[in-house]
C-alpha cells in the first residue's frame, strides 16, 4: 500500500480504511515523525565554545559533522552515543553502544590518569571523518532514496545520509587505533597547566 497513492481515510475498531480499501488490524503502531540522527540532540539546547547551539553549528543538520561519530569540534567534554556518523542504527544497537561506552570510559581514565581535563575533536579530524562517512554512503543506494535514514520523513529537513556504512567491526578498530595514538585527531588540555596534547 502506497499511502501518497491511497491516502488513509480513516482509522476504525477493526483497522485502517483507505481511500479504496479497508485493512484489518490486529495492531496498528504509530511511527510518525521519527527524526534520527540529529533529532534527539536538537531537542536538547547544547552549547559549545562562545555559547555556539549545536543546531547552529550543524546548520539545522544540513552540514552535520563528528569526529567518529563520538565528538565534535568546539564542544569540549561533549560525548556523543550512538551519534551520527557512527555506525549506530545500521549496526546492533546495545552492541554499538557497549562499544561506545567503553571507549569514553577508556578515554576519561586516560585523561584523569594523564591530567586532561578537557578533550575536543580537531577541525581537520572531523572534517576528513565527515567527507570519508559522506563518500561510502555517496557510493550506494541509501542516499538514492527517501528514508527516515535520509531525514526524508521530516519536512524540511536537510537531505543527510549520518550513519558510518562499514559496520561496528572496522568503526571499532578505527576506534581503537585513535585511541591506542594518544587519541590522535583530538585536541587534550590540562587547563590549571595550560598544557595542550
Amino acid at each position: 500500500m502506497n499511502l501518497k497513492e491511497t491516502p488513509i481515510k480513516e482509522i476504525y475498531d477493526k483497522g485502517v480504511r483507505t481511500i479504496k480499501e479497508e485493512y484489518d488490524l490486529d495492531i496498528l503502531v504509530f511511527a510518525t515523525g521519527y527524526d534520527g540522527m540529529t533529532g534527539p540532540l536538537f531537542k536538547i539546547d547544547i552549547r559549545g565554545r562562545d555559547g555556539l547551539s549545536l543546531k547552529d553549528k550543524w546548520d539545522d543538520g544540513a552540514s552535520t559533522r563528528t569526529y567518529l561519530g563520538l565528538m565534535t569540534a568546539g564542544f569540549p567534554n561533549f560525548f556523543m552515543i550512538t551519534g551520527p556518523e557512527s555506525p549506530s542504527v545500521l549496526s546492533n544497537m546495545p552492541l554499538c553502544i557497549e562499544q561506545h561506552v567503553d571507549w569514553i570510559i577508556d578515554c576519561i581514565n586516560y585523561l584523569e590518569e594523564n591530567r586532561f581535563d578537557v578533550i575536543e575533536a580537531k577541525r581537520e579530524a572531523e572534517d576528513r571523518w565527515s567527507q570519508h562517512c559522506r563518500e561510502i554512503a555517496e557510493s550506494t543506494l541509501y542516499t538514492k532514496t527517501d528514508s527516515w535514514y535520509t531525514g526524508a520523513n521530516i519536512e524540511g529537513k536537510p537531505r543527510r545520509f549520518l550513519i558510518y556504512l562499514p559496520g561496528i567491526g572496522p568503526y571499532r578498530k578505527i576506534c581503537n587505533d585513535v585511541a591506542n595514538n594518544n587519541y590522535k585527531g583530538f585536541h587534550l588540555l590540562n587547563m590549571s597547566e595550560k598544557t595542550i596534547h
